[in-house]
This record gives C-alpha cells, structure tokens and sequence, in this order.
C-alpha cells in the first residue's frame, strides 16, 4: 500500500479532504510540520467529517524526523511537482512507495525535490491552470497508483 505525506499544508479543508480519502482507500497519511494550521482546527475536523478515526494518521516533526522513520521502511520518495517533465499517468508505481505532495502555495521545496527517487507531475491541459487542489492532486495520483499496483500482470 503506498503512503501518501504532505510536507507543510497550509489549509486546512485540503488536508481534511486527503484525509477522508485516505481513510476511504486505507492509506496511511503523513502529516510533516510546520503545518499551517491547528490539528484540531474546525475546518480540517469539518472537512475530514467523522473519518478521522479511520485515518491511519502519522506526524512528523520535521522533514528530518520524517526521513528518520521513512528510510528504514524502504520504498521509493515520489515527488510531485508542477515542474516534473514524467506524468504520473506513465510511472510504475509499487505499494511501497511514499507519495509525496508539497504545501499549496510553494509546492515542494528543493531538499525535498533533492531526496526524491522519482518525481512526477499531472499534466495539465490550460496553460493559464498553474495547478490542481491538492486534495484533488492527491486524490487522482493516489486512485491511479492503487489501480497500477492492484492490476494483474498479463503474460
């Protein structure tokens, strides 16, 4: 099963979204400090509604502390990026990946650029788009990789 982690979110309703589908695919979420808000603001319980108890929910206190937990568990660092030239929709995904967002306003910084395996982007049609929601980001990578990792190998 891959892990999705949210380096820095900023807002609240985006990180209680991703968070209800993570509970929803069973996904383990990782949340890496400073986070933009309290965990236990209102928009982010009123977003992740009552699925928080279904969350396998991790916190780190920094990238460090992450990488700390993360590099004994294996796996690849997959990051996403606007700047990434490879579509998500043409990687090999593995269950033992660790999808990797950045926080809404900066994207991932260039450390953690740094420490990916593989850095991937959503291709967007509309130039004058500079982005997706995150929640939806995460949403779209992650239903992707699940269906990738769960299809049977054909001879």
């Amino acid at each position: 099963m891959p892990q999705v982690v949210l380096l820095t979110p900023e807002i609240p309703p985006n990180t209680g979204n991703v968070a209800r589908t993570c509970a929803a695919t069973g996904t383990p979420l990782h949340l890496i400090d400073p986070l933009g808000f309290e965990i236990n603001d209102r928009q982010l319980k009123r977003a992740g509604l009552d699925y928080w108890p279904h969350v396998q929910l991790h916190r780190h206190g920094d990238w460090g502390a992450f990488q700390e937990q993360r590099r004994p568990q294996g796996g690849r660092l997959v990051g996403l990026s606007r700047h990434a030239s490879v579509s998500y929709l043409d990687f090999d995904f593995q269950s033992a990946d660790w999808l990797l967002f950045g926080c809404e306003t900066r994207g991932l910084p260039d450390f953690a650029l740094g420490d990916c395996d593989n850095v991937l982007s959503v291709p967007l049609s509309c130039a004058a788009v500079r982005s997706l929601n995150l929640s939806v980001a995460v949403a779209v990578v992650l239903f992707e990789a699940l269906r990738k990792i769960q299809k049977p190998v054909q001879d």
